[in-house]
């Protein structure tokens, strides 16, 4: 009896991949890799299984501490085998908690609500931000080595999936490549190749206990892991779209962004113009994947989804204001990721502006001084010199603020203007009692405003508004729909 035949005697259930075999006993796994060469990774002999053994470990330890045990050693020969016996080391495993298969988000992709991909987004970018960066002379390609590998198996699958739609990803990849090569090289000296999770799609996230948890990140190949830190998050992104959860994705997206503001290097938003890229890259995958396990329409599928995520989107601000209350971060939420280009719009909102020029966490109520006269200024100046780079980058902007002044408004305005893109202005209008109701049932909100900022609003003097009137009371859905469809109106 061989070491994987005495496992799967003493289990209840065995799990096989492509490289592994994960064997379920109680509340415990024990995952070993299978003997093979696949290229991209080798797991042909013992030392090598557990080297990459003893790295999924540490890997993963450190975003599912709590999951990922220990190495644990399977000794004997001829069926006399032990855990941590005192006969020769016959296999290595990697010993684990044995969680729900269930609540992996594969699993129930539609509990990525709103909430959910906020929470998700933070925690990609927190664990990026503590991620140590590659130095900035080693040559981290994880980008160029997975178009490559991708244009590798995309020819090979030319007669199963058309080899005109195979060609346009293939070219229009390395078109885009060498269009964005510059501003990768460049990302690389700034400290965003990190090693990261490498692998980063619905089915390695858990949920337990209502928190999410990544795991299963890739230890086997430092290309495919020591990466761009968008790069990563766009493999959940292209996931979330794909099953079109535009609305989940571009919620995410954001979320990241706010949160990556906070740590990683203020360059960060540049990188937004390689996310078509990265999205397409991370859809081209899924292509082969799916085909060599014999699903071709789902590679069919993922290959126009390739295909679509290069086509860059159209840089436009939009603006939506009013008073505390009137629903703007709402409708901000409805509106981004209706916009063409997915995953949609990039929101900048005042509201997390603030908190972040104060070190404070989203949720975290400032003190009355952040309220004081002249403290609107630099989060303004913030939130327009963010839209400046994100327009240059190529994506369109959501700006979510109050916009009481008339020369906030005109600066929105001067900002699309001077960036040579449309621009779309946006008020909602709501009757005092309206909005009193709202901000009192508001809870776990980056908002601080209260009933008593709302009074005071409403003493101000707003100024001619030329901006596009919306009804605080009307159909959100149907009015982001209209704004988008004639956003000049």
């Amino acid at each position: 009896m061989k070491a994987e035949a005495w496992l799967a005697d003493r289990s209840d259930r065995v799990i096989e991949t492509s490289c592994a075999r994960i064997y379920l006993a109680g509340d415990t796994a024990l995952k070993i890799k299978r003997p093979v060469s696949l290229g991209f990774l080798d797991f042909s002999t013992l030392e090598k299984r557990k080297w990459a053994l003893d790295r999924e470990l540490a890997f993963n330890r450190r975003t599912a501490p709590d999951i990922y045990r220990r190495m644990v050693a399977v000794t004997g020969r001829d069926g006399g085998f032990a855990i941590n016996g005192d006969g020769p080391v016959a296999e290595w495993a990697l010993e684990m908690r044995r969680f729900d298969a269930d609540a992996v988000l594969s699993n129930q992709a539609e509990r990525v609500d709103g909430d959910l991909a906020e929470r998700l987004g933070r925690l990609i970018a927190r664990t990026h931000i503590a991620a140590p960066p590659m130095s900035a002379e080693s040559e981290i390609k994880g980008l160029e080595y997975a178009i490559a590998s991708n244009a590798g198996h995309l020819r090979s699958l030319a007669n199963a999936l058309g080899a005109e739609p195979v060609a346009r990803v293939i070219e229009g990849a390395d078109a885009a490549l060498a269009k964005q090569a510059p501003l990768l090289h460049a990302r690389r000296k700034d400290g965003f190749a990190r090693q990261c999770h490498g692998d980063l799609h619905l089915g390695n996230i858990l949920l337990e206990n209502d928190a999410p948890v990544l795991f299963d990140c890739i230890e086997f190949n430092d290309a495919l892991s020591e990466i761009d830190t968008l790069y990563d998050l766009a493999f959940l992104v292209m996931d979330l779209d794909f099953l079109g959860r535009g609305a989940a994705a571009n919620r995410v997206l954001n979320a990241y962004l706010d949160e990556a503001a906070r740590g990683l290097p203020p360059s960060f938003w540049d990188g937004l113009a390689a996310l078509p890229l990265m999205l397409s890259v991370r859809a081209a995958v899924r292509v082969h994947v799916n085909a060599n396990s014999g699903n071709i329409e789902a590679a069919r599928r993922y290959l126009a989804a390739a295909e679509r995520h290069l086509a860059t989107p159209t840089p436009r601000l939009y603006a939506v204001g009013g008073l505390s209350g009137s629903g703007k971060t709402t409708f901000a939420r409805t509106l981004a990721p209706k916009i063409p280009g997915a995953p949609g719009a990039v929101i900048l909102r005042s509201d997390e502006i603030r908190k972040r020029l104060w070190s404070a966490r989203p949720l975290e109520r400032l003190p009355a001084e952040a309220y004081g006269p002249g403290t609107a200024l630099p989060v303004y100046e913030a939130m327009i010199e963010a839209a400046r780079q994100i327009l240059a980058a190529g994506r369109p902007v959501v700006l979510d603020a109050a916009f009481l002044a008339p020369g906030e408004r005109a600066q929105a305005e001067a900002t699309a203007r001077a960036a040579t893109v449309p621009f779309t202005g946006l008020w909602l209008d709501g009757d005092p009692e309206t909005l009193r109701t709202r901000l009192a049932k508001r809870r776990g909100d980056a908002s601080d405003a209260d009933a008593r900022v709302l009074e005071t609003q409403l003493t101000r003097d707003l100024g001619a508004l030329t901006w596009r009137r919306i009804s605080a009371g009307s159909d959100v859905e149907q009015e982001a729909g209209e704004v988008v469809e004639r956003p000049g109106d």
